[in-house]
């Protein structure tokens, strides 16, 4: 795998999953078409010029130096570290990237720093029992559908649904925190699906994150799409009470009181079930 060097790594965060945030990765190589945000932003930035190139994750050389030297001085203003913001720590099938992750969790929960991490990756079964591994730390999968037609479309190189279901579910049983980013969930017009199955799969999570699919030219061609997320947000809001769940709904998903377009309560059940 290529290498890039980089002058630092920890940077303040504005994601709600955290205060601080690290990407030791460039790229990423689960090649989503929803279309990537990450890929977007390093484009307009100049970072990266194709997502063909984006696809080629390259590695941060000195991540592990460079949290040496940034640790001390933002040590008393970090509450969470989140891995990662625009790219993926445990990325599916691939192990230099996965044994990295696994270091750089070490050396944050060896310095009394918490971590928060997404993936739409497996967690290797090793995370859970790897010494001064924090039990604060909170682990996430992104899952927005249980269809693996729909993952292989939109996720092509990224770990099946049942496969990241199965390591989060047991990095809870041993007593972790585990949360799921159903986050961009997609609008029926690119899948029919019933939420309330997705959510029944990962209801022993002790969060949910809930969000719309952006910048996605067929989404948009839904006529509905206010109304179908407020009422979406809503079912997950309903579920999580009723579960004893935690929840966030990420802005702009949810509209409050939202005024029905025509036609909407003729359409809204054969679109979807709940």
């Amino acid at each position: 795998m290529k290498e890039i060097y980089r002058k630092s790594l920890l940077y303040r965060s504005e994601v709600e999953y955290a205060d601080f945030c690290l990407n030791h990765v460039e790229g990423c190589s689960h090649g989503c078409k929803y279309p990537c945000y990450a890929y977007m932003m390093k484009k307009r930035c100049g970072i990266v010029k194709t997502y063909e190139d984006w696809c080629r994750p390259k590695i941060v050389s000195n991540a592990l130096e460079l949290l040496d030297k940034e640790i001390p001085k933002h040590k008393d203003k970090i509450r969470y570290v989140h891995l990662c913001f625009s790219t993926d720590p445990f990325m599916f099938d691939q192990p230099e990237i996965v044994e990295l992750s696994l270091k750089i969790i070490d050396k944050l929960n060896q310095n009394d720093i918490r971590c928060t991490v997404l993936t739409k990756g497996c967690y290797p079964k090793e995370l859970s029992g790897r010494n001064g591994q924090s039990a604060n730390n909170e682990y996430g999968i992104t899952l927005v559908s249980l269809d693996e037609n729909f993952r292989k479309e939109f996720e092509p190189n990224s770990a099946p649904f049942k496969d990241r279901i199965k390591a989060l579910k047991n990095l809870n049983s041993r007593g972790f925190k585990t949360w799921v980013s159903m986050e961009p969930y997609p609008t029926p017009n690119l899948i029919k699906q019933d939420l309330h199955e997705i959510l029944e799969a990962v209801s022993f999570v002790n969060k949910i994150i809930f969000g719309r699919l952006n910048y996605s030219v067929k989404s948009s061609e839904f006529k509905y799409t206010k109304e179908f997320y407020n009422s979406r947000a809503l079912s997950v809001i309903k579920f999580c009470k009723n579960n004893g769940i935690d929840y966030h709904i990420k802005a702009g998903t949810q509209v409050v009181n939202p005024e029905p377009s025509k036609g909407w309560r003729q359409i809204a059940t054969p679109l979807w079930n709940r």
